[in-house]
């Protein structure tokens, strides 16, 4: 059994028999967030890249909850030097860890900090995403990223039982071509993410469900606080 709860924007939080994992925390500069850092309790934040809406809250919730920051080599080193423990992994990579497997998957993205106050931008490595086995399932997180065709390998290589898909377009795929995505991983379960937070990435996260169940694809667009369970 594997409990999902959306935090908003792109931030999963997947928990299991005492283990819980969050993916790319973005609580604290999120308008929409319905929970507080404070009430979130993890072992584990997978960070797909290094833009601050997916780390803005990653170093403080690991040192709130001694968690362990999975992410490339060079986010890891960036975020290790702030006093997180971390775990470098790097796409195509893998790791056996207290509730599951993780595996790195590529994305088609950018991945850097901007600070502003030097007029610098430090590169944080390649975009990912990850495939997840947790609680008897395998999720899809695929991270910020545009359509690719080796989404059809994630799919045929893994029996993927929930996907989360972006598609907020600007930045990441649009509906279209995340519709086309959902149907290359073959996912039995697909949530839309990174959408609504700003006004650029503005979609209707219902109506690309409904474009899902046109090509027999369950779905549900999550509301930030809501959950849903797979058993």
């Amino acid at each position: 059994m594997l409990d999902i709860k959306f935090h908003g924007h792109a931030s999963v939080q997947l928990t299991t028999e005492g283990h819980s994992i969050m993916i790319d925390p973005f609580i604290s500069g999120n308008p929409l967030a319905a929970t507080k850092l404070d009430d979130i309790s993890v072992q584990f934040i997978l960070l797909t890249h290094g833009h601050i809406d997916h780390i803005l809250d990653a170093v403080e919730l690991a040192k709130a909850n001694d968690a362990t920051i999975v992410a490339t080599h060079e986010l890891a080193t960036y975020l290790g030097w702030q006093g997180a423990k971390t775990l470098a992994l790097n796409l195509g990579g893998s790791t056996t860890l207290p509730f599951g497997k993780v595996k790195m998957t590529q994305a088609f993205h950018s991945s850097a900090v901007v600070l502003d106050d030097e007029q610098k931008i430090v590169y944080m490595g390649m975009p990912g995403g990850f495939i997840i086995e947790i609680g008897g399932k395998t999720v899809y997180h695929a991270g910020d990223t545009g359509l690719f065709g080796d989404m059809k390998l994630i799919g045929d290589s893994h029996d993927i039982d929930l996907a989360f898909l972006p598609i907020g377009d600007v930045f990441t795929m649009g509906p279209e071509d995340a519709l086309k995505a959902a149907e290359w991983v073959e996912a039995d379960f697909v949530v839309p993410i990174h959408f609504n937070t700003f006004p650029p990435i503005k979609q209707d996260g219902d109506a690309f469900v409904a474009e899902l169940a046109e090509k027999d694809i369950r779905g549900k667009a999550l509301k930030p606080g809501e959950s849903l369970r797979l058993s």
